[in-house]
């Protein structure tokens, strides 16, 4: 199945990404020796991360009917990620729902909820607090769509608040790939959050994600600062 996205990546997103690739090739340059004429300095960006889902290629024919292809509702802040104008309803165990759960692209090979704390309570699941993709042993839901229900076994967790980042950035830190670190956010409502785990990648920008509980606790709207800490 091919995946159409309607909307043309948005300039400001191209922009993000240029600035990223530049600054990787300085930061390259500074850690080769060549001592470029800026020293890099890592572009700290912290985002809320609301309840939604990623799905697999079959659940989305499922839910939507034969020949369904994610399209874009607005760019995100990774380049190539997308929040889709497709949503589903969650029903928990209790029959228990939340409707209009968005949905986020590109597709994955395995459909898998996130959800805040508050949702889980709201739903009747009992989540597990899983970094993404770490699925084994979870609670499962049903999936409501226009054309089709799935009833997944396992997959709703409660997503471990993460880190993006290039090696370049991580080199900046000091941090590898898979480093538990920790967030400090300043503010009225300053808070530090443990165990912030890394994902390093070349295709990354720089971005923490925390769920709507962990950023209402922390007033992040209002926020005067944010920094990466060992």
């Amino acid at each position: 199945m091919t995946q159409t996205l309607n909307i043309p990546m948005p300039r400001e997103q191209l922009e993000r990404v240029v600035r990223q690739v530049i600054r990787q090739q300085l930061a390259q340059g500074f850690m080769g020796g060549e001592g470029p004429a800026v020293a890099y300095a890592p572009n700290l960006v912290v985002n809320i991360s609301a309840r939604h889902l990623h799905i697999s290629p079959e659940h989305l024919r499922t839910l939507f009917g034969p020949g369904a292809e994610l399209t874009v509702y607005r760019w995100l802040y990774q380049p190539g990620e997308f929040a889709a104008e497709q949503t589903v309803t969650i029903i928990g165990p209790r029959r228990r729902a939340i409707e209009k759960v968005r949905i986020l692209g590109p597709m994955r090979p395995t459909t898998q909820v996130e959800l805040a704390l508050t949702d889980a309570v709201a739903l009747g699941v009992e989540t597990q607090v899983r970094p993404s993709g770490s699925i084994q042993g979870t609670p499962g839901c049903i999936l409501l769509g226009p054309e089709g229900v799935v009833e997944l076994e396992r997959g709703v967790i409660r997503a471990e608040r993460h880190v993006h980042m290039s090696p370049a950035d991580a080199a900046a830190y000091g941090f590898g790939d898979k480093q538990y670190i920790k967030l400090r956010v300043v503010g009225d409502c300053a808070t530090t959050y443990e165990r912030v785990l890394c994902r390093v990648d070349d295709r990354f920008l720089l971005e923490v994600h925390i769920d709507t509980d962990e950023g209402n606790a922390c007033n992040l709207v209002n926020a005067t600062g944010v920094e990466l800490v060992a």
